[in-house]
């Protein structure tokens, strides 16, 4: 007789690294769900992305039925989607809707297939149920948007102050899946390094300057290759990436590049990444 094919949680049962997962699916009292329901896609995070995230076994022990309602559950369901997805069907990019109704954004490109910037570290572990993809990082669902995240943080103020004087707070606080390079307020120009002069500016000019950093796409560090250009939002725009190091400026512009200081910074509606300076 055939071996029969195990479920998601037997075919992580099976594999010594994922025995955090297990026990943190059990915890959560979701192991039926992912036994039984068909047609499912779980990224699956190792032991080692686990421990790395503040999760390991003993913690995991000792959570209490609260923190599993409020912590764990919305975290497990964040890396399950409703549908069956093998790596070869995973688009160049994209957003997917999760179990925890979060937005999960994927890519593929020649480095891998990605999910949140992440790696896919072994692909199309086949369960009678749905299918496995194991990662090396854990997914913590975003809570807040992009607009949220820039008013959040004061060293983005002039670029709020920006994106309000474009009336494009809503946009980039609504639904999609946007990437956003994020200028720090030392890195905007000397006509329009004050909030004074930055609403002192024609509507239209800042409208044009905010929407030159933004793509109507997800776009993960995984997904930069140096020399790629890409249509800005800004249909006058387009930027090309730099690597090693990492960096993007407009196209054909005599300009010095702008430095990405960081990257995969991940909202509820796309990811932001820092720049040191506006693009000009």
């Amino acid at each position: 007789m055939p071996t029969p094919v195990p479920n998601i949680v037997q075919l992580a049962q099976s594999d010594t690294s994922l025995s955090i997962l297990v026990s943190a699916v059990t915890k959560a009292g979701l192991g039926g769900t992912l036994s039984t329901t068909a047609d499912l896609t779980v990224f699956a995070p190792t032991n080692n992305a686990f421990r790395a995230a503040g999760f390991p076994q003993s913690r995991i022990d000792a959570l209490t039925a609260a923190e599993v309602t409020s912590v764990l559950v919305p975290i497990l369901t964040y890396h399950v989607l409703g549908s069956v997805v093998r790596a070869a069907n995973v688009p160049v990019s994209d957003a997917v809707t999760t179990l925890n109704t979060k937005k999960l954004f994927a890519s593929r490109n020649a480095n891998g297939v990605f999910v949140n910037g992440i790696k896919v570290i072994a692909a199309d572990l086949t369960a009678s149920n749905g299918v496995v993809h194991v990662i090396g990082k854990v997914l913590v669902p975003p809570t807040q948007s992009i607009t949220e995240i820039v008013v959040g943080n004061p060293n983005f103020s002039l670029l709020e102050t920006a994106v309000i004087r474009a009336n494009l707070a809503t946009t980039l606080g609504g639904a999609g899946k946007f990437t956003v390079f994020a200028p720090v307020n030392t890195g905007f120009p000397a006509s329009l390094d004050t909030d004074a002069e930055i609403n002192a500016a024609p509507v239209a000019t800042v409208a044009g300057i905010v929407t030159s950093h933004a793509f109507a796409t997800n776009i993960f560090a995984g997904d930069l290759v140096a020399g790629n250009t890409g249509a800005t939002v800004n249909p006058a725009t387009t930027l090309t990436i730099g690597l090693a190091p990492a960096s993007v400026k407009i196209t054909g512009s005599a300009n010095t590049a702008s430095a990405i200081t960081d990257t995969d910074i991940v909202a509820t509606n796309g990811v932001i990444h820092i720049i040191n300076k506006v693009l000009q």
